[in-house]
This record gives structure tokens, sequence and C-alpha cells, in this order.
């Protein structure tokens, strides 16, 4: 596997890449933002770990222009920034995992790999329930040929409610499925982003795609 190594501090940069190359992989060191912004790193890679305290262009920045483009390379954030909303943030972005700095290397390397085996193991792409249509490959949400613009974190929550279709998809299901870990803060932060997308969602309708199911969860009604 290639794996691109975004980082601009060289003794990090240089201890990831010895322990990848001994793993077997073969590593590229890009040392700010700009650069992997200008070599389309994301694009010419297997994996990135991905710094966000970048000089010259932010990690998130990067990550973002990435996900833009359509870009779907694997990537894993390694960063010192630990607070919750940083790793919401992250996840928001498009990241697939989320590492804090000071790491152990052998959970870093355990992470490539379980990163690497999920993005092997592919979904069906293209995703309906009736007229509402997702595409895993574009990024891109449509309800009846309307186009719907959403963000990275809305289009992950209509992935897992279409996929669950009929079903009651809980909270935890929710967070794991989005951010990658268990959710132990305040509630509302998944009810925001429900909400904003069923205001993008249920434009012109009179019933909601999305059903609270008091106490439990959410389901995508059956239509």
């Amino acid at each position: 596997m290639h794996i691109a190594i975004i980082e601009d501090d060289p003794i990090i940069a240089k201890a990831v890449q010895t322990a990848a190359s001994e793993a077997g992989h073969t590593c590229t060191v890009v040392p700010d933002g700009a650069a992997a912004v200008h070599e389309n790193t994301l694009l010419s890679c297997d994996l990135a770990v991905l710094d966000i305290m970048l000089p010259k262009v932010g990690g998130l920045d990067v990550l973002r222009e990435a996900r833009k483009a359509g870009v779907r390379t694997p990537v894993i954030v390694l960063t010192a920034l630990a607070a919750v909303p940083d790793k919401l943030g992250g996840f928001d972005a498009g990241a697939d995992d989320y590492l804090v700095k000071p790491f152990e290397m052998d959970e870093l390397l355990a992470r490539i790999d379980a990163v690497h085996r999920r993005a092997a193991h592919k979904p069906a792409m293209e995703l309906s329930a009736g007229d509402l249509c997702l595409s895993l490959s574009t990024k891109r949400a449509s309800i009846g040929g309307r186009q719907i613009d959403l963000t990275p974190t809305e289009l992950s929550i209509l992935e897992l409610l279409i996929r669950y279709r009929g079903q009651i998809v809980t909270r935890k299901m929710l967070c794991e499925h989005v951010w990658g870990f268990d959710w132990d803060g305040p509630t509302n932060v998944i009810e925001v982003h429900i909400n904003r997308l069923r205001g993008k969602l249920d434009r012109g309708r009179e019933q909601s795609f999305i059903q609270t199911v008091r106490g439990r969860g959410y389901a995508l009604a059956v239509v």
C-alpha cells in the first residue's frame, strides 16, 4: 500500500515512515498543506495520514478540497487536537479515522490496516428510497431529479437511514457510523444535523422523510 504522510513535524513524519515501511508499505512524506494540494497527494496514494495544523494550508482544508473534488482516498487524521468538537470537525470534513498525538505507533499501524480493509470492502454505491436517491460515488443526493446540497455529515446520516430503510436507526448507530465512536455528549448535536437534513429533504412535502421514534432514534419513512 502507498501511504502519504502529510506532516510538518520531521520527527513524527520520519517515525511514521519508518514504521509503515517496516510493515511493508511504501511512503511519501509531504511537509505542508500547499504541497499536498499542488501535488494532488490524496489522489495519488492508497491512504493518507494527515496532520491538521499544517503550514500554508491547513489539513482540514486539504481534506475538504479533495472530498469536494470527489477524491475518496481513506484519510486518518493524526493531530494534537483532542477535543470532541475537533474530532467532529475532522469527521465532518471527510476523515475516515482520527488519532490524537501522542500516540502508539502500533495503534496507528492497526488503524491503517483497519481503514484500508473497510475501504476495500465496497458496499452498494447507489442507494434509493422511492424518488430519493443517493450516490456514494459522487456524494450527491436528489429527490425526483432535484439535486440536494448536503454536507459530508448529512450524507453519512442519509446513507445509514436509507440502508436501514423502514427500520429504527439509534443515536448510537448514527454516532458510530458518522464519527467512528460512541458519542457521549449532548444528543442535540445529532438532532441539529437531523433537523438540517430534514429541512433540505422535505421541501414541498407534507410528511417528513425522517421520522423520530421517541426514545429510540430515527427511521426513514417507507415511501
